[in-house]
């Protein structure tokens, strides 16, 4: 399964040349948290809306290969967020999980958008 995680274009470039991607979420750490907050591709949208849309940093969607991760030894976990099953990441994401990376952002209507297609 593929889950997806909503980044800073800052952090996972600094991810790319550490090897190694540990926020968790907007202002948090894995360290400080516990784990990786991510969503599948119907909840990506929503989780824009309500923790990015008044965030001015450039974004970017991380697609994770889950399986990648769980090989690695990094548990993925679907948690309970608020009534509904979220992917946890208790691990950092290293490069070597993602498999796309797509630039990301919110247009004039307020839309999350990623590469061209509103999600």
């Amino acid at each position: 399964m593929t889950i997806f995680h909503i980044a800073h274009a800052v952090d996972w470039a600094a991810a790319l040349r550490d090897g190694a991607y540990r926020v968790s979420s907007r202002g948090a750490t894995l360290e400080s948290t516990g784990f990786i907050h991510a969503s599948t591709e119907a909840q990506l949208g929503g989780v824009a809306t309500r923790f990015y849309a008044d965030d001015p940093e450039p974004l970017v969607v991380l697609e994770i290969d889950e399986a990648a991760a769980r090989s690695s030894g990094v548990e993925v976990r679907l948690e309970d967020g608020g009534g509904e099953l979220f992917p946890h990441v208790y691990g950092p994401i290293l490069p070597a999980f993602v498999t796309r990376v797509s630039a990301a952002r919110f247009d004039s209507d307020g839309r999350f958008v990623v590469e061209d297609a509103a999600v």
